[in-house]
C-alpha cells in the first residue's frame, strides 16, 4: 500500500511516537516562522529555555502585523525581535518586507520540507509542497530549540480536482467551494491534499490561496504535490536548487475522497459572519457596497495584482466606494512598479497600502458603520473588521476589483473576455530587507533591547490533585480566537503584555469578565463546539491563564486552540454528553474532587455541579507526553526540565 504526499514527509519526520493513524507523533520541524502579533511572546519564551542559538535549518522572524506606530509599543517590539533574532540565529525580515507567508513562499520555502509557523495561515507553504503547519508560539520556540513538535496523526482527504477554471473564476471560489461543502469544522483533525489533472493547470499562488485558506476548514494543514509548476515558480525565484518532485504514491490510500470539478465552479462570497457562509454572487445580487480590500496573505500574489490592474486599467472607482490594495511582499510592490500595474491601480484611485497585513488583522481601514466590505481576506468573523456592525464578504480580487468599479457586488464574468496571466520568468530578487543574524561567536555580545511593554510569560503552576471554581463565562458554538483575545489597532500592540491585554479578554462576548476572573481568582469556562477555532494566537491561552483560569469544559475543540491550553497549562475538557452544557449556567461553583487522578487514569473525570446538586463526567485524551505536560503546569516548565 502507497503512501500519501502528507504521509512520506511525515514519515520521514517522525523522531518520536508511532507511525499510526490516531496517535500521537513528534516530528522534526525544518524551519520556522513567526510574525511579530506572536512572535514577541515566543521569543520570550525561546530565551526562557536558555538555548544560545536556534537549532533549525532556518528560522525567520517577520514584521508584518503589528506595523501601524501610533505609540512606542510596536517599535519596541520590533526592536526586541530584531535584536533576539540577530542573537540567537533568526533571520529578521523587516517592516515593509511584507507578509510573512507571502516572504515565506517566494524566499525560504521548500518542497518537502517541515514547517511551523506562529500564525494559523502557515500552511500556505504547501502550495510549493511543503508540510506546513500553523502552531502556538511556545510551540514554535520549542521547534526552535530542537524539540519535536507533536500532532495526532492526522486522517489524509484527497480533495481531486479535475478539469479547468473557466476564465474570471478564481483559486479563491476553489477553496470557497469546499468550505461551503464540509464547513470550517470539516477539517479538524485531517490534512487536505490535492490531486488530480486539474492541479496542473493551477500556478503556485493560486495554490497558495487555497492551502492558506484552508485554515478556515479546521484542518492541520493543505498540501499539493511538487511538479514542473513548482519548479518554474523557484526557478523564477533562482531557488531552482530546492526544488525536489514530490506527490503521492498511485496506490495511496486516503481515508476521504472529495471531487471538485473546476469547470462547473463560478464566483462565490463568504458572506458574514462566517468563511464557510458560502453563496455565489449570483445568488447574492447586485449588492450595493461601501469598501473593497485587496490583499492579504490569501490573495496579494504579483499575479493576483496583475488582475487588478487590468481590471482597474482606464477606470475610476466607484464615487461611493474606498479602495484599498496592499500587495504581499516588497517583491511584488516593486516589480508592479517595475511593469506599470501599480500606477494602473493607483490611476484608479485606490488607496495603496504598505506591504503587511493590515486590515485583515483590524489594523487600519475599519469600514463604516453597517459598512458592507468586501475582502479577498480569509476571515470575516464578527467585529474582526474593527467595526462591530461591519457586514464583511469574502472574494477573489478579481470579484473585488469589478466590484470597486460598478459599486455593487458584481460577477467579473460580466468583464468580458479574460486575457492570459502570465507569471515572469524570472522575479526581480532583492533580500535588502532580511537582515541575517550574526555569528555565534558574534552573537555573545549582542545585546537583546526590552521595551516597557515586554513582560514575563505568566506564572503557571502544577496541575492540583482536585479543582473547585466557578463558571466565570459560559459562550456558545464556534467561538473562536477573535472572541477569546481580539485583534485590532489597539489592542494588538500589548501581545507582548499579557497582564494588560488580558483586560480585553472575551471583550466581543462579555466585557465584565476579565474583572469578574480576576477577582474569583480561579475559574471555569464553559463553551460549546468548535471552541478556539482560527488564529493560532497563543495569547487566548495565556490571557485566561494570567486571569484564572483552569480548565474550559466545552463541546468540542479547534485543534491549534486545544494545544495552546495545554502548553498554559489549562485543562481542555470535552463534555461526554453534550446534554450537560445546558445544565450550566454563569457563576455555578463546579467541582472536581480527584482531578489529578482521574485525568492521569482514565481522561474521565467527574463533575459536580455542586449550586445546582447535578453531576457529570467530561473527557481530556491526553498521550503520555501531554501528562507529563500538564502535571508540570505548561509546556514551558516541561521544556526547561526535558530540552538540553
Amino acid at each position: 500500500m502507497g503512501l500519501t504526499l502528507a504521509e512520506k514527509i511525515l514519515k520521514a519526520h517522525v523522531v518520536d511516537g508511532n507511525f499510526i493513524k490516531g496517535e500521537e507523533i513528534g516530528l522534526k520541524i525544518d524551519q520556522t516562522l513567526t510574525q511579530d502579533a506572536t512572535g514577541t511572546m515566543a521569543y520570550i519564551e525561546f530565551e526562557a529555555m536558555g538555548i544560545d542559538q536556534v537549532r533549525t535549518e532556518r528560522s525567520v522572524a517577520y514584521i508584518d502585523h503589528n506595523t501601524l506606530q501610533s505609540g512606542f509599543e510596536n517599535a519596541d517590539d520590533h526592536r526586541f525581535i530584531a535584536s533576539v533574532a540577530k542573537k540567537h540565529g533568526i533571520y529578521y525580515s523587516r517592516p515593509g518586507n511584507g507578509i510573512c507567508h507571502q516572504v515565506h513562499l517566494e524566499r525560504f520555502g521548500a518542497p518537502g520540507k517541515t514547517l511551523i509557523g506562529s500564525d494559523s495561515h502557515t500552511p500556505t507553504g504547501g502550495g510549493i509542497g511543503m508540510l506546513a503547519i500553523g502552531a502556538g508560539g511556545l510551540d514554535v520556540a520549542v521547534a526552535m530549540g530542537g524539540g519535536a513538535y507533536y500532532i495526532t496523526y492526522p486522517k489524509i482527504v484527497n480533495v481531486e480536482l479535475v478539469g479547468k477554471l473557466s476564465p474570471w473564476v478564481a483559486a479563491k471560489d476553489v477553496i470557497l467551494e469546499l468550505l461551503r461543502r464540509i464547513s470550517v469544522k470539516g477539517g479538524v483533525g485531517k490534512i487536505i491534499e490535492y490531486t488530480g489533472e486539474g492541479v496542473k493547470t493551477l500556478s503556485v499562488p493560486e495554490r497558495a490561496t487555497i492551502t492558506n485558506m484552508g485554515a478556515e476548514l479546521g484542518a492541520t494543514t493543505s498540501i499539493f504535490p511538487s511538479d514542473d509548476v513548482t519548479l518554474t515558480f523557484l526557478k523564477a525565484q533562482g531557488r531552482e536548487d530546492v526544488w525536489t518532485s514530490m506527490a503521492a504514491d498511485d496506490d495511496a490510500v486516503y481515508d476521504e475522497h472529495i471531487v471538485i470539478d473546476l469547470s462547473t465552479l463560478e464566483p462565490m462570497a463568504a458572506c458574514p459572519h462566517s468563511p464557510d457562509n458560502v453563496k455565489s454572487i449570483k445568488e447574492i445580487g447586485k449588492m450595493k457596497i461601501d469598501q473593497v480590500c485587496i490583499g492579504s496573505c490569501t490573495n496579494s500574489s504579483l499575479l493576483d495584482m496583475l488582475k487588478v490592474a487590468y481590471i482597474l486599467d482606464g477606470k475610476t472607482v466607484h464615487p461611493d466606494v474606498s479602495l484599498a490594495v496592499s500587495p504581499g511582499s516588497k517583491q511584488v510592490l516593486n516589480m508592479m512598479a517595475e511593469n506599470g500595474a501599480l500606477s494602473k491601480i493607483i490611476d484608479a484611485g485606490a488607496r495603496v497600502l504598505e506591504s503587511a497585513c493590515g486590515p485583515c488583522i483590524g489594523m487600519g481601514q475599519s469600514p463604516n458603520s453597517k459598512g458592507i466590505s468586501l475582502r479577498t481576506f480569509n476571515r470575516n468573523f464578527e467585529g474582526r473588521s474593527g467595526t462591530k456592525d461591519g457586514q464583511v464578504y469574502l472574494v477573489s480580487p478579481e470579484v473585488a476589483a469589478a466590484s470597486a468599479v460598478a459599486g455593487y457586488l458584481c460577477d467579473p464574468r460580466e468583464l468580458g473576455n479574460m486575457p492570459e496571466f502570465k507569471l515572469p520568468e524570472k522575479f526581480t530578487i532583492n533580500d535588502n530587507m532580511i537582515t541575517l543574524p550574526a555569528s555565534p561567536e558574534d552573537a555573545k555580545n549582542v545585546e537583546v533591547l526590552r521595551g516597557p511593554n515586554i513582560k514575563e510569560y505568566p506564572k503557571t503552576e502544577p496541575l492540583a490533585d482536585s479543582l473547585t471554581a466557578d463558571c466565570s463565562l459560559k459562550v456558545g458554538d464556534n467561538i473562536t480566537t477573535d472572541h477569546i483575545m481580539p485583534a485590532g489597532a489597539k489592542i494588538l500592540p500589548l501581545r507582548s503584555n499579557i497582564p494588560a491585554i488580558s483586560k480585553h479578554c472575551f471583550a466581543v462576548c462579555d466585557e465584565q469578565f476579565p474583572d469578574r476572573a480576576l477577582s474569583l481568582g480561579k475559574s471555569i469556562i464553559v463553551g460549546g463546539t468548535n471552541y478556539g477555532q482560527g488564529s493560532s494566537r497563543e495569547h487566548a491561552a495565556l490571557a485566561p491563564l494570567y486571569l484564572g483560569v483552569k480548565a474550559v469544559i466545552v463541546k468540542s475543540f479547534a485543534r491549534i486552540h486545544r494545544q495552546n491550553l495545554i502548553n498554559a497549562g489549562i485543562i481542555p475538557l470535552e463534555f461526554t454528553n453534550e446534554a450537560d452544557y445546558d445544565t450550566i449556567d454563569l457563576g455555578d461553583t463546579l467541582s472536581i474532587e480527584n482531578f489529578k487522578e482521574e485525568l492521569m487514569n482514565s481522561g474521565v473525570v467527574t463533575i459536580k455541579n455542586t449550586t445546582k446538586g447535578t453531576v457529570f463526567t467530561a473527557k481530556c485524551d491526553l498521550s503520555g507526553r501531554m501528562k507529563d505536560v500538564i502535571r508540570c503546569g505548561g509546556l514551558l516548565e516541561y521544556t526547561k526540565e526535558n530540552l538540553k
